[in-house]
């Protein structure tokens, strides 16, 4: 997850005419998630109130003691099948562990709306499957690894 507080956008589906804009945000958190077949959808509302609820904003007094709710910023969630990727055995990643389209959509879908209930308003997307370039420019860095399967 990365927190981007001036500009993230996601332009997908090359066909040859460029990369159309999909989805913009301003302030708010860029979300990249992986799903697996071991996803259920109690890790779905778990993850999605612990972003809604990270505090990883700065305050008056530039402490990151405020969460993306608070602040009333964007979502852009963004599947990215690739967070799945296995480098143990020669130089070719493997995704094996990335679930397939027919159950990784409905999850995805589950999410958005997750995070929109949580968040309290629509979040944007980018399109499941899709070749998609991703621009950020990040005020920050803040980048964190949630996994379900770890509840930290």
């Amino acid at each position: 997850m990365d927190e981007g507080s001036n500009s993230t956008s996601l332009k997908s589906g090359c066909n040859g005419k460029g990369y159309p804009k999909k989805s913009a945000i301003n302030t708010g958190l860029l979300v990249l998630i992986g799903i697996e077949d071991a996803d259920t959808w109690e890790d779905i509302e778990w993850l999605s109130h612990k972003i809604v609820n990270l505090r990883v904003f700065d305050d008056e007094n530039k402490i990151p003691n405020i969460s993306v709710k608070d602040i009333n910023g964007d979502i852009l969630l963004v599947s990215q099948f690739t967070l799945y990727a296995s480098t143990k055995k020669g130089n070719r990643p493997s995704y094996i562990k990335a679930s397939k389209p027919e159950y990784a959509i409905p999850m995805y879908e589950k999410m958005i709306l997750a995070l929109e209930n949580n968040l309290g308003k629509k979040i944007y997307t980018g399109e499941f499957g899709a070749a998609m370039k991703v621009s950020l420019l990040n005020d920050g860095p803040v980048t964190i690894i949630i996994d379900t399967k770890n509840k930290e």
